[in-house]
């Protein structure tokens, strides 16, 4: 007989298939610009111009870097989540996430309606134990 922690982890196959596919293509991504960033660095700009076009790509490097970052965590979080049983359920309300909503972010981490008050949250100031996983 199964236990409930198993019949999760079951009921949750597909969505782990997604998650860790997606965690694949952000890796393949992330390794894709660093290569691009690599190659397409002048060893010395030949003048300003160069040099600020420089500095700009590798901001904009190393913003898509972050955003993909915190991604790749939270695929990871979510992966942690079904390991331990705990997928698909809110934390903040204890209810469960709709399909919809996984269907459509399946790395979420919280219902819509919670979602958008840690948001609202974080929007006013209040980082305490908000910040975690809650971009998405």
């Amino acid at each position: 007989m199964m236990n409930a922690k198993n019949d999760t982890k079951a009921k949750f196959a597909n969505y782990r298939r997604i998650l860790e596919s997606k965690a694949e293509e952000v890796r393949d991504s992330l390794s894709k610009q660093k290569a691009a960033q690599v190659v397409s660095r002048l060893d010395v700009p030949s003048d300003e111009g160069d040099l600020s076009q420089q500095h700009h790509e590798e901001w904009l490097f190393l913003n898509r870097n972050s955003i993909e970052m915190q991604l790749l965590r939270e695929i990871s979080d979510a992966l942690k989540r079904i390991e331990l049983g705990s997928y698909g359920v809110c934390p903040e309300c204890e209810e469960d996430i709709s399909s919809k909503r996984l269907d459509a972010v399946p790395w979420a981490r919280y219902c819509v309606t919670c979602q958008d008050l840690v948001a609202a949250r974080i929007e006013a100031g209040d980082f305490d134990g908000a910040l975690e996983g809650a971009s998405r």
